[in-house]
Order: C-alpha cells, then structure tokens, then sequence
C-alpha cells in the first residue's frame, strides 16, 4: 500500500522571504490514505521575534521557543521520516515555501513541487465557491474541533487526515480503525466482518439471449 506523510509548520509569519521562520513542525504518517500511528514532532527555536499577531494564531511566544533546537538541528531527522514519499498538507504551497527556505538557509536541496498534494486544491475543485479552511472542512465532514483553540500543527495534522480521507472518498465500508493493546497510538485496520463472494450465474434463458445478440453482431472479437 502506498505510504505518505500529511504535514504541517507554524511560523513567525506570512513570508518567510522577509525573515519568517519554521517554529513548529508535525507530520503523520499514511498508508493506505489511512494514518498508521507514526508522527513526527517538533518545536523550534526560530532565532528571531515572534509578532504578537502570530502568537495569537499559534499560542507560541518567544518565551516557549527558547531553548528547542534549532532548525538545522532538526533538519535531517524530518528528511529520514519523510523518505521519497508523497507530502500532502492544506495549502501546501505555504508548507513547502517555507520549510524550502529554511532548507535553502542550510544550501540544502528543497522539497520538489511533484511530491506536492494539496489539499485546499482538492477541496476547491470538490466544493467550489464555499469556504475551504481547515475548520470549514471539518465542520462539513462533522470533524470534531473541540481541542482547536490555536493553530497547533499536531492537532491540525490529525485534524487534516480525517478530511484528507473524506476528500479522498471517505473509509471504506466495513473497515474499522482499531487501536493496539495497551493504549498505544498506533492504528490497525480490520474488516469488521468477513464477505462472501457472491458468484453470478447466467440461467439457461439467459445464455441463450447473449448467444442471440452476439449472432447478429458482425466478427464479434471475444469470440476470436
């Protein structure tokens, strides 16, 4: 099954071309377009101010940030998590600005646009003309927002892999998410009860039918 990590950042701001730093950084691990229990987690020193505006968006201020790493401290353990496969994150394009900038600051390779999945396209393409935030989202698939005070990016991580399954179809009929024994996070899956094949038998009446229409078609090819 296919493995993808869903991310997200939380910065000092809107542009990190204008010295906006990566001070939060979550992603979950997806096989099977389901989470698997796996994540990656970190809070980072951004060597710089975090504006009030941005505080009252995420909680963070300088004050909670002195002391984590800094982000080349944390580099190569994200790039271990997430491997070669697919990142999916909502306005991924904001995500992938940022983290490249911080990767560029280091002269470091950035994140390829063609392992990019949006989810705010998806959603824009499904629900044209409506609200397509993350909370508007949730809010349509009936996700539960109670513990969304502030833009925390573990919580929005977790938050975006259930839309990311209802964007995607929604789980399957039958199959259940079932947690391991002894309150572990990690997720199996199971099919809650087993299905019997069912094969479909043509009568005699029926075969004769088909064998009818067929002669009067011209070099039918399944019968080569």
């Amino acid at each position: 099954m296919m493995r993808a990590i869903l991310f997200d950042t939380e910065t000092t701001g809107l542009n990190p071309l204008t010295g906006d730093r990566v001070i939060e950084i979550a992603a979950l691990e997806l096989v099977g377009d389901l989470p698997t229990g796996r994540h990656y987690h970190v809070l980072i020193d951004p060597e710089r101010d975090i504006p009030e505006e941005a505080s009252r968006v995420h909680g963070y201020t300088r004050a909670h940030l002195l002391g984590q790493k800094k982000f080349h401290e944390v580099a190569e353990a994200f790039l271990e998590f997430i491997g070669d496969d697919m990142l999916i994150a909502h306005n991924a394009r904001f995500d992938f600005g940022f983290m490249n900038a911080e990767f560029a600051r280091l002269d470091m390779p950035a994140l390829p646009l063609a392992r990019m999945i949006d989810t705010l396209d998806m959603a824009r393409i499904r629900f044209p003309g409506l609200p397509n935030s993350l909370d508007s989202l949730c809010r349509r698939f009936a996700i539960d927002l109670a513990e969304r005070t502030t833009h925390n990016a573990l919580l929005d991580c977790k938050l975006l892999a259930q839309v990311y399954v209802e964007l995607m179809g929604g789980r399957q009929r039958g199959l259940e998410l079932a947690r391991e024994e002894g309150g572990s996070s990690s997720i199996s899956y199971a099919l809650s009860r087993t299905r019997q094949p069912r094969p479909i038998v043509p009568t005699p009446a029926e075969l004769e039918a088909h064998a009818a229409f067929v002669a009067q078609l011209k070099l039918p090819v399944w019968l080569d």
